[in-house]
């Protein structure tokens, strides 16, 4: 029988991945906060992303998600210290209210292989007007990804006019199924609120491996990482965090707060009482 080798590009990915995921609990640090939201979610005193950034590398996060141009602006920060998968959809609250669920091209693969990424990113709003659109991008992401071996993140976010809360599980799993069935290396989803549910989730990726998104800052870092806890509990491969962390008291400390929960090191309650969030 002949000795059949894997494809190059699937040799690259298996490599890239290794250098992204912590198999204990994996940290994704995203920021594209400023093209999707705007200063609105900056303290006045960190409108400087590399204030941001610098704490998050120092703090020893799996991955920073950027921007084409922030990944090529803040290089020095990032390059040879952490992974780096750039985000090549896009778009900004600017926009009129009955476009906001559309993501628009914002890069390409090929910015992503010349900044020295790890893997890209796209996000997909499925339920959305603007679904079948951003799909067709999402393929042409993935197409050109899997040429050069770079492992492809789908923000699988399901939102739209028929979705009365998305972060109901049938809702949830529907679109981390969605992502599963259009090619997704990996999967970053909303929270569906408990250990329970989450595990549907993660049954219905099929072994794609799925990641937490952070959402919105909760209400105190300990709720936050009790969240972490039950999502790793629950199967998934960690998390990918923005607000959670850079609007906290202390970016650092949040940073491997979050990390020391993910792989089990410290229970939320340890983290918090320790005073690590502080």
């Amino acid at each position: 029988m002949a000795n059949v080798q894997p494809a190059f590009s699937s040799v690259g990915k298996k490599v890239r991945l290794s250098r992204i995921i912590d198999p204990r609990g994996t940290l994704i640090f995203a920021f594209d906060h400023w093209l999707e939201h705007g200063p609105i979610d900056f303290p006045k005193d960190r409108l400087d992303p590399r204030v941001i950034l610098e704490a998050v590398v120092d703090a020893g996060v799996d991955a920073v998600m950027l921007t084409p141009g922030d990944a090529r602006l803040f290089s020095d920060i990032w390059a040879g210290r952490t992974s780096l998968i750039v985000k090549i959809t896009g778009k900004t609250s600017l926009r009129p209210k009955e476009d906001q669920l559309l993501q628009s091209i914002i890069g390409s693969v090929d910015d992503a292989v010349r900044l020295g990424a790890d893997a890209v990113a796209a996000t997909v709003y499925w339920g959305s007007p603007w679904e079948d659109v951003m799909v067709w991008n999402w393929t042409l992401i993935r197409d050109a990804a899997e040429e050069y071996g770079l492992p492809a993140l789908q923000l699988a976010y399901p939102r739209g006019p028929t979705i009365k809360d998305r972060h109901s599980v049938d809702v949830v799993l529907y679109g981390v199924r969605s992502a599963v069935m259009v090619g997704a290396d990996l999967i970053k989803t909303y929270y569906t609120g408990d250990k329970e549910s989450y595990k549907k989730v993660i049954e219905a990726a099929s072994g794609i491996p799925v990641l937490m998104s952070g959402g919105p800052r909760r209400s105190t870092p300990i709720e936050f990482l009790r969240d972490l806890k039950d999502v790793r509990e629950a199967g998934a491969l960690g998390a990918v965090v923005g607000r959670n962390i850079f609007q906290a008291r202390n970016i650092k400390a949040m940073a491997k707060a979050c990390k020391l929960v993910l792989i089990g090191k410290a229970s939320p309650e340890d983290a918090y009482e320790e005073g690590i969030v502080e």
